[in-house]
């Protein structure tokens, strides 16, 4: 239990990685905001975690809405009386060749990917940094506080079919390396975890290549081809891609105190493969 009496925001947390993350941050203790863009997986996850004993809360809706940044942070504060752990997970690829990329496909990689999180991290300055002076008055030393944002291989190495996604994850990086150092007075660690070919909704092979999803009110094409699977696969020198659960491990590994050293870092959870 090394995060107990702590408090994370998990944005993306209803289904998949995100959901995987918010049950093994409850599970070492920590209350989790659990938000989801489709309340019913929101509130599945936050079902699960009470019945395994745990405190959890559920905060629907885009990360990518007007507002939702500041309403997100809150609901932490007034839910659980503060702000420990930040995850910036929430995300989904559209992807084309970048001569059929339009500019609303292109702009949705980066609203989603970049700027939410980065709203996010905005309205959580105020929070963050008033608790940290108010710890340093009574005791001399603020508690350590963390922001983990997930990128991906294709922001470090690139992708052939995703100018928006690689281009908004890589610039996760300089914005973690940016309140990384803006953040250290308040002895916040601010890391970013990419992750390489993990087994979720999102790239499992589809079935007949007419698997899709909904968001925002666009159908987004998802899954990839059996064939293209089976060549990343023999790329990764584990040899198989990653669980969600695999994935989550990687970012509590900078959630837990033994990290309270490590800022301004991307830690590739690839199974040995960086793209």
């Amino acid at each position: 239990m090394k995060l107990q009496n702590r408090t994370a925001v998990v944005t993306g947390s209803g289904r998949g990685i995100g959901r995987e993350i918010a049950l093994k941050l409850a599970a070492e203790g920590a209350r989790v905001v659990v938000n989801d863009l489709d309340p019913i997986p929101a509130r599945e996850t936050v079902e699960t975690i009470c019945a395994a004993g745990g405190a959890a809360v559920a905060h629907p809706g885009s990360v990518t809405e007007p507002g939702f940044a500041e309403q997100f942070v809150a609901a932490a504060v007034e839910n659980f009386g503060g702000l420990d752990i930040i995850v910036n997970n929430a995300g989904y690829t559209w992807d084309s060749v970048v001569q059929k990329t339009t500019d609303e496909q292109f702009a949705a990689m980066l609203d989603v990917h970049l700027a939410a999180p980065f709203r996010i991290l905005r309205a959580a300055q105020p929070v963050i940094s008033a608790a940290a002076k108010a710890e340093i008055a009574a005791g001399g030393v603020a508690r350590c506080r963390k922001v983990v944002n997930i990128s991906s291989v294709a922001g470090l190495a690139g992708n052939p079919g995703q100018a928006g996604y690689a281009s908004a994850k890589a610039g996760v990086t300089g914005l973690s390396r940016t309140l990384a150092r803006e953040w250290g007075r308040y002895n916040v660690t601010v890391n970013s975890v990419a992750f390489g070919l993990v087994s979720t909704r999102l790239t499992d092979a589809a079935a007949g290549g007419s698997a899709s999803i909904e968001v925002e009110g666009r159908t987004i094409a998802v899954g990839v081809n059996p064939e293209v699977l089976d060549a990343a696969a023999a790329l990764i020198p584990l040899g198989r891609p990653g669980t969600p659960a695999e994935a989550a491990g990687a970012v509590y590994l900078l959630c837990a105190p033994e990290s309270d050293y490590i800022t301004g870092q991307t830690l590739v959870c690839g199974g040995g493969w960086e793209g």
